[in-house]
């Protein structure tokens, strides 16, 4: 019996369908811990082709603007660099704006917590006049005088001695993730200039590659929406910045 290619494929394809789903179904913490390997490891480039995705709108722009230069490895250093120098800008003149709305609330905050905590306990002190029994009860049923405060101090060490170590595991934590993080927001970040200088190159083989295992129609729809996508938030973001400069 002679089975062709397709058939030959479709079989292939769905034994390795099975395979795959008995192990995800029988290796359940194994493949949470190769999920997380795998997403840990793509993840900077993910964020690195979503960056270079909204950097490519001003550097569209700006590429268009200097359209009289001849040399376009020239004009595409140019137009990287300016890019990067007006998202510096824009981001600078925001914080400059908030952080000073920030300062000022957060000095309100602190200057008003004293009057806050005085309200509290004057209206505890008022309470405590108003009910005379309320005090009287406490009294009879605490035992306050022959309270152990030793004890409730030496449990208050102890508490807080606990409370510095963990900080101090919570802290080390802190750093490690932060370290991580600025590792991959410099990965996602060179990525994603990799990404800006050769877009044209990286747009030709990922069009080649989806039309070498995808079927065509798939390929063409998914294009559309592609080029769909990025019209509708090229425009968006020109909007935005034309009115936020408006």
């Amino acid at each position: 019996m002679h089975i062709d290619r397709k058939t030959l494929r479709q079989v292939f394809l769905g034994v390795a369908a099975c395979i795959i789903l008995y192990w995800l179904l029988h290796e359940t913490e194994r493949v949470k811990t190769v999920w997380m390997f795998i997403k840990n490891l793509f993840s900077p480039f993910v964020v690195g082709a979503a960056l270079a995705f909204v950097l490519n709108v001003p550097m569209r722009g700006i590429e268009r603007w200097f359209s009289s230069v001849k040399n376009k490895s020239l004009r595409r250093v140019v137009a990287v660099l300016l890019t990067f120098i007006f998202i510096a800008l824009v981001l600078f003149v925001v914080f400059r704006l908030l952080l000073p709305q920030i300062i000022e609330t957060i000095e309100n905050l602190i200057e008003r917590l004293p009057v806050f905590i005085n309200g509290i306990r004057e209206q505890v002190e008022k309470f405590l006049s108003d009910n005379p029994q309320m005090m009287e009860w406490l009294w009879a049923n605490t035992d306050l005088e022959n309270f152990d405060w030793k004890s409730l101090i030496d449990q208050a060490v102890s508490i807080a001695g606990n409370s510095v170590t963990m900080i101090l595991g919570g802290v080390w934590k802190t750093i490690a993730g932060l370290s991580t993080g600025i590792f991959n927001a410099v990965v996602s970040l060179v990525f994603a200039i990799y990404c800006l200088f050769r877009k044209e190159i990286l747009s030709r083989q990922a069009r080649r590659i989806a039309y070498s295992f995808l079927p065509e129609k798939v390929c063409d729809i998914s294009i559309r929406i592609l080029r769909l996508t990025n019209a509708t938030f090229s425009n968006f973001i020109s909007g935005q910045c034309l009115e936020a400069c408006i």
